[in-house]
């Protein structure tokens, strides 16, 4: 009996790719169970498509200002995404909010992490939002998009303690290391186990 192919992941991004690049080193090893097969971003000349190029995985860049209409960009967006055949596709520090085309064709396998322990503090400034209310423990939810901002169903969260020294660039950067290890763990549990997802409550069995 032979072993079941790895599952597809497609990757996008919008930055340095530190994401994606723990993404690949983890996937080096057969028993991880899944590979990424392409890296798609929003914008050129970011590290992170060096790093998919380095590595040997196909790119492509889909800018929202080189189409008429943002569900242009959606529908290409969804095209070249699907023409990998993805089994899970990870929002790795893709800073752009799919559409309507995009989350019908994939929305149930459509993952991100948020540098926040959702439903509080969403949007783009997360542990700032966290250290001026003055919470004590912040982290990252790694969650199944939907049509709104940072609101599907939650896979798994990690807390990450405030300091009292804390500013929002060191808070951040620990957020980092621990949704790194979060993202890197369940994206592995997800392919290799399965989920089902059920008034919002998602399950790995």
């Amino acid at each position: 009996m032979t072993d079941p192919a790895p599952a597809r992941l497609v990757v996008l991004i919008s930055g340095s790719g530190s994401n994606l690049q723990a993404l690949l080193e983890a996937a080096k090893d057969p028993a991880y169970g899944a590979e990424v097969v392409a890296v798609g971003a929003d914008r050129d000349g970011i590290a992170g498509l060096e790093i998919a190029a380095a590595a040997g995985v196909p790119t492509f860049v889909d800018s929202v200002k080189a189409y008429e209409t943002r569900d242009d960009w959606d529908a290409a967006l969804t095209a070249h995404v699907a023409a990998h055949r993805p089994d899970l596709v990870i929002s790795a520090g893709f800073l752009k909010l799919a559409g309507k085309q995009f989350l019908d064709a994939f929305g149930d396998r459509y993952i991100n992490t948020h540098n926040a322990l959702l439903p509080s503090f969403p949007g783009i400034h997360g542990p700032r939002d966290a250290l001026a209310y003055g919470v004590k423990l912040a982290g990252a939810t790694l969650f199944f998009v939907d049509a709104g901002v940072d609101t599907g169903p939650i896979i798994a969260q990690v807390s990450v303690p405030v300091l009292d020294d804390d500013t929002e660039e060191t808070l951040t950067e620990r957020i980092k290391v621990a949704e790194r290890a979060q993202l890197v763990e369940f994206v592995g549990r997800l392919v290799r186990d399965g989920w089902t997802i059920e008034n919002r409550k998602v399950r790995i069995p």
